[in-house]
Parts: structure tokens; sequence; C-alpha cells
């Protein structure tokens, strides 16, 4: 394939011509910001990891615009601020908020049970209200989980929302409605059933007049596979041969939990209605940016980096990784959509904003000596399943978990790794000049810990 051309749409250089007015706007907390995520962003590159759009706003100002890689790779059409991505569950942020709009109408009650709108909701669903359905401690089955739904073909017919909540209704609940936390995608289906039984519109349309036209939204929308859609991504998927076109998925299944599409210029829009209050009102905006117990609002996760508040969301839907990131109080979003399911794009978002408000520094990489690297060499048993096994490559320290490629590792202290590529950081049980008992994982918030595989 011919190499792919990079799309660079960086708007530093404009404003640096612009002359001291233009310089006077909003900016970054680094004053090198665009170099410094350009950085961030090259070891995504260079194995072509990483195919999609970023921006990164302060205030609703670029500070950096890019797009890498090709919407479409058979005719080797670049990426750029205009392509289409679909979004996967970044989705569900829309979804909520039409249901809240329906609730300050007056026309339901985020405390309502589902059943009063799912006329075949099981007697078990009966202290299940819309508030579980939004934060995901329903307890109801996701149907995304059950085994080989997207290996046995069923992902690629259609059913209606009805359908898709059947097949996991008659399953027992997880847990009892409010007591746990699991991520549910059938949630998210009955939330969309809900809004059209309440609206008498269909999602689409729902999230299209209500949502998208208002706001002057002109590239999002429900994505449907027959349709021609104007600068639209091919998704794309990983293997053995390299880059493939991602496995068909009808799009009737992802519905109100994923089959959304957008760009990175429309949801800086989307950014800056709900900065300036221009959807919702702020009781509304309030409760869905509120930490219900579990790190999760109404369709966005919530948290805090280096005591800046954090709220964002992650999407991954066949061929499509994407992520949006918010640092409210800072006025910073970083918006990063990708048409290759493997890459880490809410990773790269959480990295972006933090670098541009301030909370997140690139960690420090130093050389360690060829003898303290085969220290860590070794495998370490994660679990009867998963293997992570360290070898050296020169100065470089290697990482390759069971059924996965290779993994490039850089010490920031003796004992201490990160990987530049995805959100992890490893550490080494050590001591002396004697090789490491277990190496300790650090990824999504855990420490797992892996005892060195003893030697055959």
């Amino acid at each position: 394939m011919p190499a792919l051309n990079r799309v660079i749409l960086s708007l530093t250089a404009a404003l640096m011509a612009a002359g001291p007015a233009a310089a006077a706007g909003p900016s970054c907390a680094v004053p090198d910001f665009a170099q410094q995520a350009r950085e961030l962003l090259a070891p995504h590159l260079e194995p072509e990891a990483f195919s999609g759009s970023v921006l990164v706003a302060k205030d609703g100002a670029p500070m950096l615009r890019e797009s890498f890689g090709a919407a479409n790779r058979e005719w080797d059409i670049a990426n750029s601020a205009d392509t289409k991505f679909r979004l996967g569950s970044i989705t569900k942020q829309f979804t909520a908020v039409a249901i809240l709009q329906l609730a300050e109408q007056g026309k339901l009650s985020v405390d309502d049970p589902i059943s009063k709108y799912y006329a075949d909701a099981p007697a078990a669903w009966s202290k299940i209200t819309l508030k579980h359905l939004l934060t995901h401690t329903s307890g109801i089955p996701s149907y995304t989980a059950l085994p080989g739904f997207f290996d046995k073909g069923s992902s690629k017919l259609p059913l209606t929302p009805a359908q898709i909540v059947k097949l996991t209704q008659d399953m027992p609940l997880e847990f009892e409605p409010g007591a746990k936390y699991n991520y549910d995608n059938t949630g998210y289906i009955l939330l969309g059933y809900v809004i059209e039984k309440v609206s008498g519109e269909t999602y689409a349309d729902y999230v299209a007049k209500h949502i998208f036209s208002p706001l002057g939204m002109k590239d999002s929308g429900y994505d449907v596979s027959g349709v021609i859609l104007k600068n639209r991504a091919s998704g794309y998927q990983g293997s053995k041969e390299g880059w493939k076109n991602a496995d068909y998925l009808d799009m009737t299944l992802p519905y109100a939990a994923g089959s959304l599409y957008s760009t990175t210029g429309d949801l800086l829009i989307w950014d800056r209605a709900l900065a300036d209050g221009k959807i919702l009102t702020p009781a509304s905006r309030q409760a869905m940016f509120t930490d219900y117990g579990h790190k999760y609002g109404y369709g966005w996760r919530i948290d805090q980096e280096a005591g800046h508040e954090r709220v964002g969301h992650g999407g991954g839907i066949n061929g499509f990784s994407t992520g949006i990131v918010r640092l409210p109080k800072d006025g910073v979003v970083a918006i990063v959509l990708s048409n290759y399911n493997a890459s880490p794009s809410h990773g790269i978002a959480e990295k972006l904003a933090g670098l541009c408000a301030g909370s997140y520094q690139p960690p420090k990489v130093i050389a360690l000596p060829a003898k303290t690297l085969d220290r860590y060499v070794g495998a370490y048993v994660l679990s009867p399943t998963f293997t992570i096994t360290i070898s050296r490559d020169g100065d470089q320290l290697i990482s390759q978990g069971t059924n996965q490629g290779p993994l490039p590792l850089y010490a920031t202290a003796p004992g201490e790794f990160f990987s530049k590529t995805v959100n992890a950081s490893v550490s080494f049980t050590q001591a002396g000049d004697a090789p490491a008992t277990a190496l300790v994982l650090h990824q999504g918030g855990q420490d797992r810990t892996a005892p060195r595989a003893a030697a055959k």
C-alpha cells in the first residue's frame, strides 16, 4: 500500500502569523503544547497504531487539530477534519441528554420504573428505574456480553430495540438494582426505547431534531450502512496479516448505546454547548455530571486527575475507537476519533487533555544498563491463561502478553517502566543483583501482581 499521507491542520502557524492580538487568546498550561502533543502522538504513528483525527481545544479555541492515516486505505484517501467516524459508546451521552430533555418537559422522570414504558419487563425488573439504566447499576445482563454474539453472525442481522432487549430479558439479574455497577449496553437500548415511546419519534429523528440541529452539528447523525454518507471513514481492524476491513456490524444493534457518527469539529460544538449551557438546564447538567458512586454519571465517566475535575467517555465499535475527555473547570477538551479499532483513543485523549490543562506531565525516560535490564527479563504469570513475557532488545525492554504483539517499555527509574502507546505501567519486585521475583501491572486504576514463572 502506498505510504499514508499525514494531514496537518494545526492552527499554530496561523496564530503566530496573526500577531499579538491572537497570541493573547486562550492557551494551554504548557507553552509548547503543540510540540509536546506531537511527541506524545509520535509513538502511536510509528507502528501505524493510529489512524484518525485529533482536536484539542481550550475555551473553544483549537490548540491542536490534526489528522493522520487514511479514511479509506484502498483508495488512499486521507483522514481530515471533515471525516465522519462512528462514535461507539460516546453515543450514550447523547442518549442521556435526550432522557433529561424529556424529564425537563415533564414527560418522564429518571426515577420512573422501566416497567412503566416497557410492557414486557419481567417481575425481576420491578425495582429498576431509568436512573439505574443511565448509571449501569440495573443488574440487567448486557447483550454484547452474550457468548458468541460477535462470533456467530448475530451482530450481522438487523434487530428492533425490543428484540435486542429480549436477548437477555429472561436471564437472572446480575445483582440487586443499585447494589453494584456493571457496564451494560442493554440498559441504553432500553433508554432509546423509552425515548421513542415518550417522544413519538424514532431515536435517530429525535437526536437529529432536538440535539444536532439546534446546536448546528451538521456532520453528526445516526449511522446507517446503506446510506451514501459523504466523508464517512471506513473502519479497520488488525489481523496477523496486518490491517483489514472491519467485520460488518448491522447498525440497528448498537442503537442508542452506540450507533451515532460525528466529526471532531461537531464534538467541539457539543463541548461548548455543555460548557455554555446551550443544552439542558443547570440542574440537568449537574445531574448528568454527578458521580453516583462508581465514577459514572449519566453517559459520562467522572474522575479527577491531579486535582482537576475530569469527565469523559470512550467508544469502541467494529473498526472504530473513540474518546472525548473534558476538564470542565479548565475549559479543556480533547477529542480523538479513529477508524482503527485497536487505537487507544480514549487514553490518548486523556493525556492530551491533561497536557493542555497542566494535570498530566509525560514521564521522563532514563537509560538503564543492560545488566540492570536483564534482571527483569523473564515470564510473569498474571493469570492461568495470560503470561507477560519480558525480553531485552539492546537497551530496550519489550513486553509481550499472551496472544498480543510486542510492546516497548521505557524506564523512569530502576524497576519502573511505562508504555508510550498503552495506558499502563509496570514495576518489578527485585532486590540486589537477583532476578525480579514479580511484575506488578498498573492499569485502569488497578494493580495486579504477576509472579515470575517457575524455571522449566
